[in-house]
């Protein structure tokens, strides 16, 4: 158990839940940077960041939550994406889940290869014992299982970009349902701090 089992965060699983071996979990990362592996315990080794924000979903809910792992920055430095490079695609373990957010989202200082929340490793419904977190944008681009990132030039479509979801995705203002206080409030837009 962990803390969003235990704040019973709504679990999804497009594209198909899939179950990892923290000892045998690898990343592969391609397309526009250096083609690399790492080991979760490579991954593990990097500075550890924490993030103490929020996920929040496009179905409507957020959860507040200390989510820890390797900053997107510390990445980059392992990987040297190419300068012509403009996105990222992540995809999930068993190819079923894809997404792909650009760059420029991608430089903001929270998102995170995500290995832990509140000082636990990450529960596998949840995405563990890897997954993408990026609190700006809908929670369809925090991919989940992750197992493999390719670098590229051009946005794509993904599981639910191609089902008519934004490519971008913004969150955008409206309301959202605290997981947390189980409380619904009123979000700007965004990143979601105001709670």
């Amino acid at each position: 158990m962990g803390v969003l089992s235990d704040l019973r965060v709504p679990v999804f699983s497009a594209g198909g839940r899939q179950e990892i071996d923290p000892a045998t979990c690898e990343l592969a990362v391609g397309g526009m940077a250096l083609a690399a592996r790492f080991s979760l315990a490579q991954i593990k080794s990097w500075p550890l960041t924490a993030a103490d924000t929020r996920l929040t979903s496009v179905s409507g809910f957020s959860v507040r939550a200390l989510w820890q792992g390797a900053a997107w920055a510390e990445f980059l430095r392992q990987v040297e994406p190419e300068p012509a490079a403009s996105h990222a695609t992540f995809i999930s373990a068993g190819g079923g889940y894809q997404t792909t957010v650009s760059l420029a989202d991608l430089a903001h200082p929270r998102v995170l290869l995500c290995y832990s929340v509140n000082n636990l490793p990450l529960e596998p419904l949840y995405g563990g014992p890897l997954r993408m977190f990026i609190p700006h944008l809908w929670g369809y681009k925090s991919a989940k299982w992750l197992a493999r990132i390719e670098f590229g030039d051009r946005m794509q479509g993904g599981y639910w970009e191609d089902r008519g979801y934004p490519r971008e995705a913004a969150i955008q203002p409206g309301s959202t349902l605290d997981i947390n206080t189980r409380q619904r409030r009123k979000i700007a837009g965004g990143e979601v701090t105001e709670f």
